[in-house]
């Protein structure tokens, strides 16, 4: 018995961490609140959705599954010939046979090296498809969401989605999944060729499998928590950079950037300290699957030495020299694929972590959405009707309050009133950027809900206070990717809102580089380039919201005189504070906390002395104070 006491040893071990492991898994609690969760979603839910973008792909997957039994051939047979060479070596040796033994081995090796070289780059080609095309969903879904969802949603963190974490998923299909699948045919094709040549030796390993089995159960939950808390933090800090980023300015004005600092190395501190606990959680659990891999290995040579040395059997079975060395093989080829299923594992946790957030996203349902039954609108007149329109950010807090008002085909209609009149709430619902809530809004006599809306705002060309240009050229911010126009086209559209003026005087001309933002350009230039870029669109309904705004006033003549030529295309409703750009207007609508107060011509509101009235000759005295 007591040739035996070592195994005791070594299992005492064994147990022994079992039951600390299992100890700290009761009492670690996994609270979702307190990691963050922004739902929770079974793994089973995840890989159902994720195969959803692989199940294009199944003849890729099934070559690689073909190719793969080629290496998973090799892992099991190279030991048995390196067995086998051993006890050819030990007994009468032939070197005839030696050479045909390595001979067979070689050739094996070199197939399975070709074959892992095929599946590499199948598994690469495919895996980047499926993730484009899951990237490209959750972009256009993005694209989708209507104006108060996107409101509600950090860019950083949008961001992140469409980058990190779609990166972070392609790992399940570039490597994982078939790792996965080949790992576990390994371990299973090892454990028969085991029970084959040695039964005994075999249970004897198998002790070991219910404490990696326990190991990992235990691991999991611990990788699990650990990866969601790096990827709130990743979140966290990206979106902290994109806002704090974008308004760096601001920071520099009013002096701000030590406190700012602050921040940031507190959300970088909170992510170093969540990707310690990553590194710390797979840190133990990769040692202690190795040292169960390190005691099957004591324990063998400990009974294939007693063995081999003093005739012993074991469990009535004399072990050869060669059997020991195909099982020391075989051992590495057992518990390398687990120890490999533990890395793995970890990045699984990795990759449903960020599909979580990602199905996340994806299952935001967009508020502004086509009814079934929504028409396309090949032309558009340009009448516009309010019916008794209700419209509220949040609940029971109206912006507008039962707005009526018509206008006719090719009017120009100016809207006037105080900050948060509900003026540029009106020019979003028209475009149903947002959805009102009560009344109806009419296109040429058609609900504007009973249209699509890709077909709507086509027709609609909106210049706003704040233009956006993108990085690129003039041209393409001009074009805006739409084909077919020509340079001349694009020239012509410039000269007729007196963008030429500038882009004329520019060395490149339409290849001038468009900084991020169009910072290397004036608001005054931005502006017109914005003007040229809704011409281009021959829009029926144009939409100028505080377009002359924080203009200089030379900027604001040439951008005068590109409104009066815009006013004889199509419709046009124009916001303005400066009531002297709109004194031209058709009609002219006063509102005032979401109600419309008073509404006519230029003149005919003058004679009325009413709100438009005192507004007029407030902002007349204070232009008169200022020549």
């Amino acid at each position: 018995m007591r040739e035996y006491y070592p195994l005791l040893v070594v299992g005492g071990i064994v147990g022994l961490l079992s039951i600390v492991l299992s100890v700290a898994y009761a009492l670690v609690k996994d609270k979702k609140q307190s990691m963050g969760f922004e739902r929770t979603m079974k793994d089973g839910e995840i890989v159902k959705r994720l195969m959803a973008y692989a199940k294009p792909y199944w003849r890729q997957f099934v070559l690689v599954g073909l190719v793969m039994l080629f290496t998973i051939a090799y892992d099991i047979i190279a030991p048995l010939i390196v067995g086998w060479i051993e006890e050819t070596i030990v007994g009468e040796f032939e070197l005839r046979q030696l050479f045909i033994a390595v001979a067979i081995y070689a050739s094996i090796l070199v197939v399975s090296m070709i074959s892992t070289y095929i599946q590499a780059i199948v598994l690469q080609k495919t895996g980047q498809r499926i993730i484009s095309h899951l990237r490209e969903d959750l972009f256009i879904h993005i694209e989708s969401l209507a104006h108060e969802q996107m409101n509600l949603i950090p860019v950083g963190k949008l961001v992140t989605r469409v980058t990190n974490d779609t990166n972070a998923i392609s790992l399940m299909f570039t490597n994982l999944l078939v790792n996965l699948v080949k790992n576990c045919f390994i371990i299973i094709g090892v454990l028969v060729a085991m029970l084959c040549l040695n039964y005994e030796l075999t249970l004897m390993i198998l002790c070991f499998v219910p404490f990696i089995v326990l190991f990992t159960v235990i691991f999991r939950k611990f990788s699990r928590r650990a990866y969601r808390k790096v990827k709130d933090r990743t979140t966290d800090i990206n979106t902290y950079l994109s806002e704090n980023l974008s308004g760096i300015k601001i920071t520099q004005i009013f002096n701000r950037e030590n406190e700012k600092m602050r921040d940031f190395r507190n959300k970088s501190n909170a992510l170093g300290k969540a990707k310690q606990e990553q590194i710390f959680v797979f840190g133990i659990f990769r040692p202690l699957v190795y040292m169960l891999y390190i005691s099957s290995v004591m324990c063998l040579m400990y009974l294939g030495g007693k063995g081999y040395i003093d005739k012993v059997s074991f469990l009535g079975q004399t072990l050869t020299s060669g059997t020991v060395v195909t099982f020391y093989m075989y051992i590495s080829k057992f518990f390398n694929p687990i120890q490999n299923l533990a890395e793995q594992f970890n990045w699984l946790q990795s990759a449903f972590a960020s599909a979580e957030k990602v199905f996340t996203i994806l299952d935001i349902e967009p508020k502004i959405v086509d009814a079934p039954d929504a028409i396309e609108l090949d032309e558009v007149k340009g009448e516009i009707e309010f019916r008794d329109v209700w419209f509220s950010y949040i609940p029971d807090e109206w912006v507008l309050k039962g707005v009526s008002f018509h206008v006719k085909p090719k009017d120009t209609v100016a809207f006037v009133g105080s900050t948060g009149s509900g003026k540029t709430t009106v020019l979003s619902l028209i475009c149903r950027n947002y959805e009102f809530q009560k009344g109806e809004i009419l296109i040429d006599g058609i609900d504007i809900r009973k249209i699509k809306i890709s077909s709507l705002r086509r027709h609609f060309g909106q210049m706003l206070q704040d233009v956006f240009l993108f990085s690129g050229t003039i041209r393409s911010n001009i074009l805006l990717r739409e084909e077919g126009i020509s340079d001349e086209e694009v020239m012509a559209a410039c000269r007729y809102v007196n963008a030429d003026h500038f882009i004329d005087r520019l060395d490149s001309g339409l290849d001038e580089v468009v900084r991020e933002r169009g910072n290397n350009f004036s608001a005054g230039q931005r502006q017109l380039l914005s003007f040229a870029r809704t011409i281009i669109h021959k829009p029926a309904v144009m939409i100028l919201d505080e377009a002359t705004a924080n203009i200089d006033t030379e900027t604001e003549l040439l951008i005068q005189d590109s409104l009066e030529k815009m006013m004889n295309i199509g419709t046009m409703l124009i916001v303005a504070h400066r009531l002297s750009t709109i004194q031209h207007a058709d009609n002219i609508i006063v509102l005032s906390h979401g109600k419309i107060i008073e509404q006519g011509t230029h003149h005919e509101l003058l004679a009325k002395r009413g709100r438009y009235y005192k507004l007029y000759t407030l902002q007349y005295h204070k232009e008169q104070m200022r020549k």
